[in-house]
């Protein structure tokens, strides 16, 4: 998927993300600001959570519980500062639960990503909208 659009949408492109994902494990690129964390709330909320959703900059990782009680995982790698920190709160057990793991900032862990998940690249436009490449 290659498209635009505007903040307002990110419920109908969380929708998108989560039926097209081949993997639970979702990977979101973009700069600061760029719309990562909203989109995450969206698809969080599609997933069935009525939990507060906040992006885990210092705790790391967030658990969220979903009405079907499946368990969501939201990572935030931004202020870590090398990954040894992230194997020590034991990253790789995450990543094996088959539960949903939605991580911002996977460049910084980069070496310890499972080789299947889905690539979410996000950039803002200079119109106000957002770009959004899905591979």
């Amino acid at each position: 998927m290659n498209k635009n659009f505007l903040l307002s949408e990110a419920p109908i492109i969380a929708k998108e993300i989560i039926k097209n994902s081949t993997s639970k494990i979702i990977l979101f690129h973009g700069d600061m600001g760029v719309g990562k964390t909203t989109l995450i709330k969206e698809i969080c909320k599609t997933l069935g959570t009525e939990d507060l959703i906040s992006s885990p900059t210092f705790s790391i990782v967030n658990e969220y519980i979903t009405s079907n009680d499946e368990t969501i995982f939201h990572f935030d790698f931004y202020r870590i500062d090398n990954e040894e920190e992230v194997y020590n709160i034991g990253v790789e057990d995450y990543f094996d639960s088959n539960h949903w793991c939605l991580i911002e900032w996977p460049s910084v862990v980069e070496n310890l990503l499972p080789l299947e998940n889905v690539n979410v690249y996000l950039t803002s436009l200079e119109d106000g909208q957002r770009n959004i490449q899905i591979n």
